[in-house]
């Protein structure tokens, strides 16, 4: 009896470990044609071809084309990543620590180009249905980071977290974009330390501190006379 049971024990282990090999394997190759050929163009028969499996056997693991993106988007979305490189940044100031992130951030876009493709596909064909689910699970990650933020209150100006946090993001993502699209037609002085010039941006903004000190001054003067 002990060994019947032992037996099928492992009969039902085994057949776990195929069926999650097999779902790697789907998900794997509908991720290669989902980024290179876009999701639309990509048929359940083309992902069961580069998986190396019976169309029929695709369906054993996910119900439907939309059941695999779906799938892909909630464990290789790149905020995943992106969140995971910023949440182990570390800096002694907010500027070293934001000149960190947000070097680290683009190196992982850059990296895997394909990221791009995903979004966009979750955003166009998809109109951001997803977003919601990805959301509740970088929740936790995303807290960790304001955490972080919050250690240079002192140098901040009284904005929430959560919003520094937003305009960080999308402020990085957006240099990555233009990067990608614009850095052969730029000028060389305009790639020259680029990302370092966005930090700053975000920092402090783009006016000249001198010069809106001194229209304030200017200001205040002219008030007092009239």
């Amino acid at each position: 009896m002990y060994e019947r049971s032992f037996n099928h024990l492992m009969m039902t282990e085994i057949t776990s470990f195929r069926s999650d090999r097999s779902s790697s394997i789907i998900l794997d190759s509908a991720y290669a044609l989902f980024t290179s050929q876009g999701y639309a163009a990509t048929s359940m028969r083309q992902i069961a071809e580069k998986a190396g499996l019976a169309l029929g056997s695709i369906y054993n693991h996910f119900s439907s084309k939309e059941a695999i993106f779906e799938a892909i988007i909630l464990t290789r979305h790149p905020f995943f990543k992106i969140l995971k490189v910023i949440k182990e940044t570390r800096g002694v100031s907010m500027d070293e620590y934001l000149q960190n992130a947000a070097q680290k951030l683009v190196d992982e876009l850059g990296q895997k180009p394909e990221y791009f493709n995903l979004l966009l596909t979750e955003m166009v064909e998809f109109k951001a249905r997803h977003v919601p689910l990805i959301f509740a699970k970088v929740t936790p990650d995303i807290f960790a980071i304001t955490k972080q933020i919050q250690t240079f209150r002192p140098d901040l100006r009284p904005i929430p977290t959560l919003l520094i946090f937003r305009a960080f993001i999308g402020l990085f993502i957006s240099y990555y974009i233009t990067d990608l699209f614009m850095k052969g037609l730029m000028p060389p002085e305009m790639q020259e330390n680029a990302l370092k010039v966005f930090v700053e941006i975000f920092l402090n903004g783009v006016k000249n501190p001198d010069v809106s000190a001194s229209s304030a001054a200017l200001n205040s003067s002219t008030t007092e006379k009239l």
